[in-house]
């Protein structure tokens, strides 16, 4: 059990209306912009319906916008998942229902010189492991066939490294991949696809290996604050963490098109510290003014990545993690929606 903590705090204001922060997550930045100007479009964006996808295509569009160009924005997906067509269609972006992994649809597809591929299946997988290796194998290996002519932004994700010691700073784009668990192999699989494509067809590719995006509902950070309002013990097993802010995950990740190369170019997109557990859980019951018991001892190794590479490129990330927790707290305590997908961070089995 903690120390005690105060139970009153004061509530910190969301940086903008409810209904708006989609639009806020999504603003493009400066430094976005510029590496726009030298991309062409138009821009595809696959798998667009998930929790990154929106977010992406409204930044692309708003920083061509500022550019003055009129390139188009084509999101494809199934809308079945998080996000509906009317999402994109209200904000000037196109959208194509598509599945992926049906043939006729992705040839279908109209060409673009810049892609980005967001599809893949994460939750629910270690009971379904042929849905994990359709999914997150074959359709990225047709994908990539189909656009070899493209630039192509491929997320991928950082459990392909193996658990490194806390201390260390985390994985660079060096260490050697050694997932944990079928859904990182299946990731490394998807990578692969990707890189043999680029190796055989020449065409330019990024590997974003992005480690925990945050936003108001979704996120490592919404976990944990979820279980220290609703005074669940936070287990620290897997005791050290890095997370990034969303707008500054998908600015980085369109910045990416800057570095694609053949053969294609892993690039890890995450915050630049290395983040207890414990700390966060504590940090967040001293803003709520609740509570937090703890459980569990910290391991001494954890999936970290070092971004350093990319912040060195990109620009390092604009918000802190002292700015992203009280965001969080507040829209939680107002009864802001969250897309009921724990991220499942505290695991070291790899099962999902």
């Amino acid at each position: 059990m903690s120390a005690p903590l105060p139970l009153q705090s004061a509530r910190s204001p969301l940086p903008c209306p409810p209904e708006a922060i989609d639009d806020f997550i999504a603003r493009p930045t400066p430094r976005l912009v510029a590496a726009l100007a030298r991309a062409p479009g138009p821009f595809l964006v696959l798998g667009a319906g998930g929790k990154i996808g929106l977010h992406l295509a409204i930044m692309l569009r708003r920083g061509l916008d500022q550019l003055g160009r009129t390139d188009r924005v084509i999101a494809v997906s199934r809308f079945s998942t998080l996000r509906d067509r009317a999402d994109f269609d209200s904000r000037g972006i196109e959208s194509v229902a598509c599945d992926l992994t049906d043939p006729a649809g992705l040839a279908a597809l109209p060409d673009a010189p810049t892609v980005f591929f967001l599809a893949g299946v994460k939750f629910g997988t270690a009971s379904a492991p042929g849905l994990l290796h359709a999914l997150n194998v074959e359709m990225p290996r047709r994908v990539a066939s189909r656009f070899r002519h493209s630039r192509i932004v491929a997320f991928s994700s950082g459990c392909v490294y193996p658990f490194v010691p806390v201390d260390s700073g985390g994985a660079t784009e060096q260490t050697p991949p050694e997932p944990i668990g079928d859904y990182a192999a299946s990731c490394l699989a998807r990578e692969q696809a990707f890189a043999a494509a680029a190796a055989q067809q020449g065409n330019p590719v990024a590997l974003i290996r992005l480690n925990y995006s945050v936003e108001f509902r979704y996120g490592l950070l919404v976990d944990i604050a979820q279980r220290v309002l609703a005074r669940e013990p936070i287990d620290v097993t897997m005791g050290h963490v890095n997370v990034i802010w969303q707008t500054d995950a998908v600015a980085h990740s369109i910045q990416a098109l800057e570095v694609a190369g053949s053969p294609a170019v892993p690039i890890n997109v995450t915050g630049p510290d290395t983040l207890s557990v414990r700390d966060l859980a504590h940090r967040f019951g001293a803003i709520a003014g609740v509570p937090v018991t703890i459980t569990g001892t910290e391991a001494g190794t954890a999936w970290l990545n070092n971004a350093a590479r990319s912040h060195r490129l990109f620009g390092p990330p604009l918000t802190s993690v002292e700015t992203m927790m009280p965001w969080i707290v507040e829209w939680l305590r107002s009864g802001g929606e969250t897309w009921g997908k724990p991220t499942g961070f505290e695991r070291r089995d790899g099962r999902y």
